[in-house]
């Protein structure tokens, strides 16, 4: 889950590690609580790999003067590029699960238009799976919790919910980009949204 987040990040632009973990933070949500003790070891594995090198900052005159040690900067290898173009083109069942699909999503912007497709609807598929299963154990149980315990059951089946409604817009809208791109318009299929989606306010007015 790091290693395909860390590769992402760097095939962006070189980092030194203090800047990766702030931007691993700010882009990924679900790394907040993750350490310097988890992130340096999956470096130094990564510069084992081959996949990316660590180079010293020239440290300027106030830095050398203070003692204090030159920032590595790590930047991806040509091994290291390619390894991550793998990992985008990959759209299997690894590729639905929780938190891995947070890290594929967060680069959807490099991932073709085909990959996404299908690890939104594998997504989608899964957790409808898992939605199904909470009902089932949810009905069954449901007279045997409490007021609290039943409260917290049924909001994580709304939050399933939402999730699957959000997947079936993403999947909407990347079908009307890849019809567009099919037919070479260069046009989403809505004609009143650039994505896409509709906009509030693009309703169509209802006659009197």
């Amino acid at each position: 889950m790091l290693e395909p987040a860390i590769l992402g990040l760097l095939d962006q632009s070189p980092l030194h590690g203090y800047e990766l973990r702030k931007r691993l933070n700010l882009v990924l949500g679900s790394f907040r609580a993750f350490s310097y003790g988890s992130l340096y070891p999956c470096l130094k594995s990564l510069v084992m790999c081959g996949w990316i090198v660590g180079t010293d900052c020239a440290a300027t005159p106030p830095h050398a003067l203070s003692g204090k040690r030159a920032r590595i900067v790590y930047q991806l290898t040509a091994e290291g590029k390619e390894h991550f173009q793998q990992i985008l083109a990959t759209s299997g069942p690894a590729a639905w699960e929780d938190e891995n699909f947070d890290v594929r999503f967060a680069f959807f912007a490099q991932t073709d238009a085909e990959t996404r497709l299908r690890i939104l609807e594998g997504r989608r598929t899964r957790l409808t799976e898992r939605l199904e299963t909470v009902r089932l154990s949810f009905n069954r149980a449901r007279e045997r919790m409490d007021e609290y315990t039943l409260e917290l059951q049924r909001h994580g089946l709304e939050r399933v919910e939402r999730e699957v409604r959000w997947l079936d817009d993403l999947i909407d809208n990347e079908r009307g980009t890849r019809r567009a791109s099919l037919t070479g318009t260069g046009q989403p299929t809505d004609p009143d949204s650039a994505d896409g989606v509709p906009r509030p306010g693009n309703e169509p007015k209802e006659r009197g």
